[in-house]
């Protein structure tokens, strides 16, 4: 398991997490401040409708979702980005497998 402040984070030393149905997730770098985390996801596989007092920006790695946040839902892929600010309802499903990179700030303590 990666520990806050740790500089270094081979890829292949990060625990690879089930959270729901069809989602793995691996924390990656973090600090008090920040955090990266990957989140991998199988056709249909659903990131449930939810908010949390962090600011949230997704990339998308691989793969398709349709993604809604404040209520508007579009289709992302491969090298979009998106922005969820603290408060904000976001959620979404898998339309074709891939992985996405979340950053947050402030770290996700519920994670660790």
């Amino acid at each position: 398991m990666t520990e806050k402040g740790q500089r270094w984070v081979p890829y292949e030393e990060t625990l690879a997490q089930p959270t729901d149905p069809g989602v793995v997730r691996r924390i990656l770098a973090y600090s008090e401040d920040l955090m990266c985390v990957e989140n991998r996801f199988e056709t249909g596989a659903e990131g449930k409708l939810h908010s949390h007092p962090h600011t949230q920006i997704t990339y998308v790695l691989e793969g398709e979702f349709a993604f809604t946040i404040d209520g508007e839902t579009r289709v992302v892929r491969k090298g979009d980005t998106l922005l969820k600010e603290n408060g904000v309802v976001h959620g979404c499903v898998c339309l074709k497998p891939g992985a996405l990179l979340d950053i947050f700030t402030p770290m996700r303590k519920d994670f660790v």
